[in-house]
């Protein structure tokens, strides 16, 4: 005779079961999609696995305490009565569910960044609207909703017996709440013994992330939104990283206005006559280098941009400083290296900073942000609109203006059409402008207008790519009949690479982006092939029109700079690196330094301490400035009436 297990909490334990059944499940498919990424011999695969066990095991525990709950309130007979047996049916429904769904958004989140839940999913919860568009214009919807509801129904078909036997199962009080305090304090030593950690001793990164939990991640990036560097990194007296900063950012025509460490402001004179040129950067969506023909593709999907390259100046050396868009821009407005935790674009106080805007409304420019999309995604409308620029988005477009649009904004072509309206408008009221453009057509689900480009709409990133070119190539050639042309200078850059997952903690490949600067009659074609940050494109542009100005920058103008201090910053939403010669420094929470080869991730045989060194003191220097309010227009004074900062 068929036996089923009696006791009034195999519910919770089934449920436990069922976690780490569906993880299990999860990390064999996913580790399928990565085979050829991770070592597969059966000792790595045994690390992966039994390391993953062990988040699986903590996640489980904590919805066996969770039900738990329920079943210790439940009276000792209370399982008799139909609504308690319909409580608990719909308990274990839910959260079977549950689990059935994070494990196909997992599987659809590493399609999408090569890496199980993080800091971006976090995000994705605040902006529904586009992400659920994206969501439904990418994938099939209906049947991955059904096959969700379908594995669902099975999994709570196979447990059905062991929960109607455990609603005949009656156990007094005292016994419901010792079991249920068990499994609450189970849960919660799980909690605090297990950390992040564990996993990330895997040195392959993917191997690490299969190694990890999708709903632990989830909560462990939720936890991490703001990291105070002070407290997790590497660091050294705040007085002697500010001193040191200030020796690392000065440079030829850059110098401190004072000997006050507590201050990050310095003078920039260019010594020669300003040159007032309009300026229009372009931040194009997830343009890596490596789709460019000027960096060795092949496959034809960049012409006009290779064109521009050819005819304007070229940095071939270029990374960014994240991989989202938000730490693009930034680098490309505040121009400081990238501080853990969240983008200075999302974080509370980011309002009367010193940007790229700042400099150009002292000069007397109209500056503007445009961007395709709703501009209350990623707190851009509010970032921009408290730090000096004029913010105009989708919703200055009419809908007989738009060819075409999807879940992120309108087609590029449109949002240059509006750029070019702005643009006639400054231009006729006298004034030079400056306007900053973020694109978003090359970006998931890769739709653009039928019959622009030979690839159709929908099918890859390669046809994206092959249509932000034509875009930005038909937009040239529009601005081309402009009166103002001729005294305009345009910035294509993009705003991180289209992937960011590798076998290291900073794969640099993926941070390799092209910069391209183009004005046919001021500029002469030219290939810079220094090493540079984004950041670096603040001052650049500035020095290229001769301006001298107030700063705040941390980068560098990269026509000016000694050589030799060439450096580069990337990260993720918490590792940091610092890249410099032929070392990339890398720094973590828990205080961990390594410097390790920039290619290959390897440790160092003969470790630059200097490099070292460097790399605290720009991190830490820029974290010290963000929280210390030396980036604001209007330092934050103490009470002896100097800025001064805390980490």
């Amino acid at each position: 005779m068929k036996r089923t297990l009696v006791h009034r909490f195999a519910p919770a334990l089934l449920v436990a079961a069922l976690v780490v059944f569906i993880a299990t499940v999860v990390r064999v498919a996913l580790a399928l999609a990565a085979h050829d990424q991770i070592d597969r011999s059966p000792a790595a695969l045994a690390r992966i696995f039994a390391t993953g066990l062990a988040y699986d095991l903590a996640i489980g525990a904590c919805f066996a305490a969770a039900l738990g709950l329920y079943l210790a309130a439940v009276p000792a007979n209370g399982f008799a009565r139909r609504r308690y047996r319909f409580g608990l049916v719909a308990w274990v429904l839910a959260a079977t569910a549950l689990l059935v769904f994070a494990g196909v958004a997992e599987w659809l989140f590493w399609d999408e960044f090569g890496t199980r839940f993080n800091f971006i999913a976090v995000d994705y919860l605040v902006y529904t609207r586009e992400v659920l568009g994206n969501i439904r214009e990418s994938y099939p919807v209906g049947k991955l909703l059904a096959g969700i509801a379908g594995v669902t129904a099975l999994l709570v078909l196979v447990v059905r017996a062991s929960l109607r036997d455990a609603a005949t199962a009656p156990m007094r009080a005292p016994r419901r709440v010792a079991w249920a305090t068990g499994l609450v304090a189970l849960a919660g030593s799980g909690l605090v013994v297990l950390d992040s950690g564990l996993k990330d001793r895997i040195a392959n990164r993917y191997a690490a992330e299969l190694a990890g939990n999708g709903v632990w991640q989830f909560f462990a990036a939720a936890r991490a939104n703001e990291l105070d560097y002070g407290r997790l990194y590497a660091r050294r007296e705040d007085d002697a990283v500010l001193a040191d900063l200030h020796t690392l950012i000065a440079t030829p025509g850059a110098t401190f206005d004072s000997s006050e460490l507590h201050s990050v402001a310095h003078r920039v004179e260019s010594g020669r006559p300003e040159r007032r040129l309009n300026v229009v950067l372009v931040s194009v969506e997830s343009l890596s280098a490596e789709f460019l023909g000027a960096f060795g593709n092949r496959r034809g999907l960049t012409p006009n941009l290779d064109a521009l390259a050819h005819e304007g100046l070229l940095l071939t050396r270029l990374y960014a400083t994240g991989t989202r868009t938000v730490r693009g821009l930034e680098a490309l407005s505040v121009g400081v290296p990238p501080t853990p935790g969240q983008s200075i674009v999302k974080r509370p106080g980011n309002d009367g900073l010193f940007t790229l805007a700042t400099v150009f409304n002292a000069k007397g420019y109209e500056s503007k942000f445009l961007y395709g999309g709703y501009g209350w995604f990623d707190n851009m409308s509010a970032f921009f609109g408290a730090n000096g620029y004029q913010v105009v988005d989708r919703t200055a477009l009419a809908s007989a203006d738009v060819h075409y649009e999807n879940i992120w904004g309108v087609a590029d072509e449109d949002l240059f059409s509006l750029a070019l309206a702005e643009m006639d408008a400054s231009a006729g009221s006298g004034r030079p402008f400056f306007l900053h453009v973020m694109t978003t057509s090359n970006h998931r689900p890769f739709t653009y207008p039928d019959g622009r480009i030979d690839v159709p709409s929908g099918s890859g990133r390669d046809g994206a790519v092959k249509y932000t070119d034509w875009a930005i190539g038909d937009f040239v050639e529009r601005a081309r009949k402009r009166p103002w042309f001729r005294d305009t200078l345009f910035v294509f850059v993009a705003d991180h690479c289209a992937a960011s997952a590798g076998k290291t903690d900073l794969p640099l490949e993926r941070y390799h982006i092209p910069a391209i600067v183009y004005g046919p009659a001021h500029l002469a074609p030219r290939t810079v092939d220094r090493l540079a940050s984004q950041i670096d494109l603040p001052p650049t542009i500035l020095g290229l029109l001769d301006f001298s100005y107030d700063s705040r920058f941390f980068g560098y103008d990269l026509l000016k700079v000694e050589s030799g201090r060439e450096r580069a910053f990337i990260s993720t939403y918490q590792t940091l690196g610092f890249l410099h010669d032929d070392d990339l420094v890398v720094l973590a929470p828990n205080r961990k330094l390594r410097v390790v080869h920039p290619l290959t991730g390897e440790p160092e045989d003969d470790d630059d301490a200097q490099a070292s060194v460097e790399a605290i003191d720009w991190y830490q220097g820029a974290s010290l400035a963000y929280r210390g309010g030396l980036l604001r227009l209007q330092p934050v004074a103490s009470s002896t009436g100097a800025a001064r900062v805390s980490n």
